[in-house]
């Protein structure tokens, strides 16, 4: 340093004197106060050198000179440094003005431009003289090393640290770090219980946002840290989906202790370095991951499914089945494209919407042709008999479990009821015991201690009416009847009471996916079930025609109408449909009108009255031309003497006219004395005649 230097030329007296104050962080700024005050005190420095001009730049304080973060406090030293209006630049030390060779250099080289000297508790140095700067450089270099020194230090112990487990940050709610057990639950039972039952709701319902609908139609509430940060004390409120979705995605809760989770990046903003914080990593990139430290609420193996659901869940993106979310589509979600292996969109058409499977993605994407269309209905009623016929050995043990689940969930519910009760009735006595301790004649604090003794007191009386309300609706559970359900699924499946949600949970229990296509050669589709366990099966059935719908008639009434057609007029042949149980397509009765229609449709001849030429008779034709009642002729034919066909039990008789006039069947109608029935010629008489034993 030169002792010319101890002295201020006149010239640069005249120009102003700046002084820089820097603190490297927020928490610097609010504890490290003496440091600020000795860079503040540096103006009487400044006046004891003879400068009447001070400008004192503070802009910076709280942030890093490492060259990663804008300073506008230094970018408003370099501008008054290039305008030549700076004398002197005043620093406690130089790493207060620069922590990276860049910026410090910079500084070094308009200082020597503008003939302006840098002062620091050691002295005063003249950036012209190749002393001072060597000088000042080399503080420069060893500032700029002893940052990145402290910060391998602080960053290496906190690593090794962590590699114990041994490392504390904050946990999340549900757990405490206590000084000498570590990590454990929260002794707040309240607590554990929310967070358990998020657990539970999610392996039930297999959807976070159904988790949450389900939980707040119960009314439960979720805690939230009083000043945001210690979790010392809580609010409780109603619970948000940011609050299912951090507890199901948090590993800490299945006992898993990790470090390193986030990282720094760097990037070039206009030629200076930007460094973010809190970027995420990929898990395989994480420092330290310790499984089995500490208690958790879900085991490991739970959580990598809940994630694996959580990632199918998710609407758009490729790969695994999606949640059940109702609809008018058994199988939305599970079916894919066999020949592109994309996802089956559904679409609804029609007058009556009605699910349609379609490949859309390569129309949408590509503008290329769907490929495979097809209808929802037969492929979704073939599914649910297939699972319906999967489930039925088991359905007795299901239907005991189900009553296990809901005993079970009752009892979840009361519980999470009463410790909300249980808090409440704290806060009200807490509330009680202020108001007690108050001045009364302090009106002002009286009243409002009053007025919060009254609203714990409405929270308690509201815990109690939703218990007692609860208590009286849980129903009771018929085991019987859950019994009687399970031998008859079918019932059971398209019972009203059993919404389209509760259906597709079942599928998905059962079905992992299901591969889809069209054999155009047999005109079918063809439905690949990828069962749970490795099982696979191929399932087929007929792809409706253009045009063709559900509401048909079935095939075996069109048969029965085809063989009575031609000697049966058409309201024999309603009665008789309708006498069977055999409605129409659209779920109706026959009558005339309907069967006359549905023989136009399908090209089938009818019944032409005023033809009596043809081989066969009806049994009132045939009683007419014998001169007899049908009911004779009903007992010919119930005797076996007169021969007779029906198409379908229950429908009309069908007499030949070559047996009506046989000799067998005159024989019997001139019987007077004794039943019309057959002789057997093999037969012996029981009470033979006198005239013959005479004999």
């Amino acid at each position: 340093m030169n002792d010319m230097a101890l002295t201020f030329p006149p010239e640069l007296l005249k120009r102003q004197a700046v002084i820089y104050v820097r603190q490297s962080t927020q928490s610097q700024v609010m504890t490290n106060l003496e440091s600020q005050r000795r860079q503040y005190d540096l103006v009487e420095m400044a006046r004891g050198y003879g400068f009447a001009g001070i400008d004192v730049i503070d802009d910076d304080l709280g942030v890093s000179a490492s060259g990663c973060q804008a300073r506008p406090g230094f970018e408003r030293l370099v501008a008054m440094l290039c305008s030549g209006s700076v004398g002197a630049v005043f620093c406690l030390e130089v790493s207060r003005l620069a922590r990276n060779g860049r910026d410090w250099h910079h500084m070094l080289e308009l200082c020597g431009l503008v003939e302006a000297r840098v002062v620091d508790h050691d002295g005063v140095y003249d950036p012209r003289h190749p002393n001072d700067r060597l000088l000042l450089g080399m503080k420069g270099s060893i500032s700029e090393f002893e940052l990145g020194v402290l910060r391998t230090r602080m960053v290496e112990a906190a690593r090794a640290k962590a590699r114990r487990g041994e490392l504390r940050y904050t946990p999340p709610i549900g757990y405490l770090w206590d000084r000498d057990a570590g990590v454990m639950l929260d002794p707040d039972l309240r607590i554990q219980e929310v967070i358990r039952q998020i657990f539970c709701r999610f392996r039930e319902l297999g959807s976070a946002r159904q988790v949450l609908l389900a939980m707040s139609s119960e009314g439960i509430h979720f805690p939230r840290p009083s000043d945001g940060i210690r979790l010392t004390s809580f609010d409780w409120q109603p619970i948000r989906y940011r609050n299912v979705i951090s507890v199901l995605k948090n590993m800490f809760y299945a006992g898993v202790y990790a470090y390193g989770k986030t990282g720094r990046q760097a990037k070039i903003r206009d030629g200076r370095a930007h460094v973010t914080y809190k970027n995420r990593k990929s898990p395989e990139d994480w420092d330290v991951v310790i499984r089995d430290h500490h208690v958790g609420y879900i085991d490991w193996e739970e959580y990598e499914r809940n994630q694996a659901q959580l990632a199918k869940n998710a609407f758009g993106r490729a790969g695994g089945t999606k949640s059940g979310r109702g609809g008018g589509a058994l199988l939305a979600g599970l079916l894919c494209c066999a020949r592109c292996g994309r996802r089956l969109h559904v679409v609804y058409t029609g007058r009556t919407p009605r699910p349609v499977y379609r490949c859309d993605n390569p129309n949408l994407l590509l503008g290329q042709k769907r490929c495979i269309t097809f209808g929802g209905f037969r492929p979704d009623k073939l599914i649910a008999d297939a699972v319906l016929e999967a489930v039925a050995p088991f359905a007795i043990d299901a239907a005991i479990e189900a009553r296990a689940m809901l005993n079970q969930a009752a009892e979840d519910k009361r519980l999470v009821l009463e410790m909300e009760l249980q808090q409440a009735r704290y806060d009200a006595s807490l509330a009680e015991r202020r108001y007690a301790a108050c001045d009364p004649d302090n009106r002002l604090i009286a009243s409002e201690l009053e007025k919060r003794w009254e609203e714990a007191l409405g929270r308690v009386r509201s815990f109690e009416q939703r218990l007692n309300t609860d208590n009286a609706a849980a129903p009771e559970v018929d085991v019987t009847r859950l019994e009687g359900l399970a031998q008859d699924l079918e019932t059971a499946w398209n019972a009203p009471a059993t919404s389209m949600r509760d259906k597709q949970r079942l599928i998905r229990t059962l079905i992992e996916d299901i591969v889809a296509d069209i054999d155009d050669d047999t005109g079918e589709i063809v439905l690949v079930v990828h069962w749970k366990g490795g099982r696979h099966t191929e399932l087929r059935v007929k792809k409706p025609k253009s045009g063709e719908h559900n509401a048909r008639t079935s095939e075996e009434a069109l048969g029965i109408i085809r063989e009575m057609a031609g000697r049966w007029s058409d309201e024999a042949i309603a009665a008789c449909l309708n006498r069977m149980g055999m409605p129409t397509g659209q779920g109706k009765t026959w009558n005339a009108k309907r069967v006359s229609s549905i023989r136009r449709v399908n090209d089938i001849h009818g019944y032409l009255s005023a033809d009596k030429d043809g081989p066969w008779r009806t049994m009132t034709e045939a009683a007419k031309e014998l001169g007899v009642t049908n009911h004779v002729i009903r007992k010919l034919i119930k005797d076996g003497i007169l021969p007779a066909n029906q198409v379908v039990d229950g429908a009309p008789y069908q007499i030949r006219t070559t047996d009506l006039h046989s000799d067998t069947v005159k024989t019997a109608l001139a019987r007077k004395g004794r039943p019309c029935r057959a002789d057997l010629a093999d037969q012996l008489s029981m009470f033979p005649s006198t005239y013959e034993g005479g004999a």
